[in-house]
């Protein structure tokens, strides 16, 4: 096991929704491995020669809650459609022109009578902060990169670099994060236990490397909050419970 590299993140607000919930957003009381895996890939990630896929991802190793849970009732407005990849990459060769997506106005500017936005009730958190630790798993044939990855994301880190702004669950709830070395003070740890049950792992298999087309594989594990601390079992450990693409 490697030294884990520790960032501090906080913000404002956040939501890492419930999987289970389709309709209104709930957020768990804490984030996510997910969550706080895109905010470590905001930071750096670097992909492969081929481009295809990453040289490496985050394995998130504990999660320490500075902050004790706050909820706030919110009501958001969400467009309905998204466009889609191919249409992207379009815009981005210079093949056609990018297309709005409307979220609201007149039948004629919208296609039809609908509106292009839905009002949902979230129950998101508020004045988050968290130490979440990581350490890079190199994937086959990158292994000797490992100490240069961690050099440039402690570079990177220190000066509050990324390559778009970390969010906390949802766009619109940026995170802001500082590097944390050995000899930094610390914040203490918000005195929580809780009983979490099971929680959203990943939504992708990190199991093999990956790329932004990858089909999502949902995984979960039981999370427990002991004294501010929430351990993160490795993704191929049998505490992750993973789809099996059966059934």
């Amino acid at each position: 096991m490697r030294k884990a590299q520790v960032i501090e993140v906080w913000g404002d607000y956040a939501c890492f929704t419930r999987p289970e919930l389709k309709v209104e957003r709930f957020s768990y009381p804490v984030i996510t491995p997910s969550a706080a895996r895109g905010v470590f890939d905001a930071i750096y990630c670097k992909p492969s020669h081929d481009g295809k896929s990453a040289e490496f991802r985050w394995q998130i190793t504990q999660i320490e809650i500075l902050s004790p849970p706050s909820y706030i009732a919110l009501r958001r407005n969400e467009v309905k459609n998204k466009a889609s990849v191919a249409s992207i990459q379009k815009w981005m060769a210079g093949r056609s022109e990018p297309a709005p997506l409307m979220a609201d106005g007149t039948p004629e500017e919208l296609g039809t009578d609908q509106a292009g936005r839905t009002q949902r009730q979230t129950m998101a958190l508020r004045n988050v902060h968290y130490r979440l630790h990581a350490v890079p798993r190199m994937w086959s044939g990158h292994e000797h990169n490992v100490n240069a990855v961690e050099a440039q994301f402690r570079r990177r880190a220190s000066a509050g670099k990324c390559f778009y702004q970390p969010y906390l669950g949802c766009r619109e709830f940026p995170a802001y994060f500082e590097l944390k070395s050995d000899d930094a003070p610390l914040c203490p740890r918000a005195m929580v236990n809780m009983d979490i049950g099971l929680m959203l792992y990943d939504v992708f298999d990190l199991s093999r490397p990956g790329s932004s087309t990858s089909e999502p594989a949902v995984s979960l594990f039981h999370a427990t909050v002991i004294n501010g601390l929430m351990i993160v079992p490795e993704y191929d450990s049998n505490e992750v419970l993973r789809c099996t693409g059966e059934g």
